[in-house]
């Protein structure tokens, strides 16, 4: 159990997906930090329950299994409201990304496992969570995409086009959700998680030098962002894509 003094709880129930580590992780923590409790899920059933442990068991329950599973998405579902009788927010992080390389030559069946875990997964989540609750009582949902989604991105080209998707999906959600939910995505850029290791590991400095707020995110960055999209501060926004990126779009086409 987390020896943090944790605060009074605000009667709002969270279900957090891919959230054993990473951005999810942090994500969930700023949740836990102002009170609500939360249901996490990913697919390692050890680590997920240090997470559960980390976060604070009596705050937290974990649900393991693979995001485009129906089957474990319907169980999370029921799992959290059996737990805590409510869901108001869904935050779907979970994701893959599984090659790199020229989308010329990639395998067609790696697309639709992207696809499934990154896109199909987010909707099914969502289908849930409202018919569970939101419908009738409302909440938010919040779509971790990425800047890969608004932009070309060379190389993780099926990765990008799954968060592009995902990015409409927002929009489509919004819309047919309102006004009963409020539906948003945030778009990352490179985040000191293992997921983006790749991206940054052996060369951080580097990659840091090119953003203009001089570092690269870290988990608290989106789970901060996450937290504001699902409080009442933000009770008048929907159908946004909020990117979160240390400014490095205010590079595009300098040089």
């Amino acid at each position: 159990m987390t020896s943090v003094e944790l605060p009074e709880l605000s009667g709002k129930v969270a279900l957090v997906t891919g959230a054993s580590r990473g951005i999810g992780y942090g994500v969930a923590e700023a949740l836990i930090a102002r009170g609500d409790r939360v249901c996490i899920t990913g697919r390692n059933e050890d680590a997920l329950k240090e997470a559960v442990e980390q976060l604070g068991a009596d705050r937290v329950i974990g649900v393991a299994g693979k995001a485009h599973d129906e089957a474990h998405q319907a169980v999370a579902v029921e799992r959290t409201m059996e737990a805590f009788g409510r869901v108001d927010f869904l935050v779907n992080n979970a994701g893959t990304n599984p090659v790199f390389g020229p989308i010329a030559d990639l395998d067609l069946n790696v697309a639709r496992k992207v696809f499934e875990t990154n896109v199909v997964s987010a909707l099914g989540f969502a289908q849930r969570t409202w018919h569970a609750w939101q419908k009738d009582n409302g909440g938010a949902i919040v779509n971790i995409a990425s800047v890969a989604g608004v932009s070309a991105s060379p190389f993780i080209g099926a990765y990008g086009i799954s968060k592009a998707a995902m990015i409409n999906l927002t929009l489509q959600l919004a819309h047919e959700y309102a006004p009963r939910v409020r539906v948003n995505s945030i778009a990352p850029a490179v985040v000191k998680t293992k997921f983006a290791q790749a991206l940054y590991e052996g060369r951080e400095a580097e990659a840091a030098a090119s953003y203009p707020l001089g570092r690269l995110g870290v988990p608290s960055d989106i789970g901060g962002t996450a937290a504001f999209l699902t409080s009442d501060q933000s009770d008048w926004i929907t159908g946004q894509t909020l990117v979160v990126d240390g400014g490095i779009f205010l590079n595009a086409g300098v040089g």
